[in-house]
């Protein structure tokens, strides 16, 4: 049995972070004949619901996060058990989300948000076997929001910008962190990314 692999894709609302991992998952299932989990954060786990239920209700930015770590540690254990299985799993947000959109959120709470971030999420977490960081600039990307229903208290500028900054800068700590533009055809994005992927597993 070939072994499992795990791949992230994180960036800003709007990147096109869930487009791309369904259509890796499509390529590494037809190109690379290998079975091919996609997921995300939230999880559909209770712990998930969790978040979401949060997020709509716009709870304390701090108690947000440690629900975002916990729904992680459950997360955590499904993408190890698809992993066992032989499974490459591509993932819709993973750590490096709470450390950069909760970090925006707290830095004029606390001194180092990022360093208690990590500390949080580092016993709970597996290493990723690479990180696409989709980067655009935030304007164009509540552009591509601007028809998007439900949008969560996330998706504001300013906001985004932080958000921005802070991926980043963590992606310059993170040495399986890859910047890809996202302000191209998703086409492009996808190649890109794919191209990445398949010389890893």
């Amino acid at each position: 049995m070939k072994r499992g692999a795990f791949f992230v894709l994180e960036g800003i609302d709007g990147s096109g972070k869930s487009t791309v991992a369904n259509r890796l998952a499509k390529l590494v299932r037809e190109e690379l004949g290998r079975d091919c989990m996609v997921t995300a954060e939230p999880s559909t786990l209770w712990t998930g619901d969790a978040v979401r239920r949060a997020n709509q209700e716009g709870i304390d930015d701090a108690a947000e996060a440690l629900l975002f770590v916990a729904d992680r540690a459950l997360h955590t254990a499904q993408i190890k058990g698809w992993m066992a299985e032989g499974k490459v799993v591509v993932c819709d947000r993973y750590y490096a989300s709470t450390i950069a959109y909760q970090s925006a959120a707290l830095q004029d709470r606390m001194a180092d948000p990022v360093g208690w971030l990590w500390e949080l999420n580092r016993p709970v977490i597996i290493e990723p076997d690479a990180v696409f960081l989709l980067t655009i600039p935030p304007e164009k990307a509540l552009d591509r929001l601007s028809s998007r229903t439900g949008r969560s208290k996330f998706e504001k500028l300013d906001y985004l910008r932080k958000v921005d900054r802070a991926y980043r800068g963590w992606a310059e700590r993170d040495r399986n962190s890859i910047l890809v533009d996202a302000d191209r055809p998703i086409e492009e994005v996808t190649t890109e990314t794919f191209n990445v992927l398949r010389k890893k597993l």
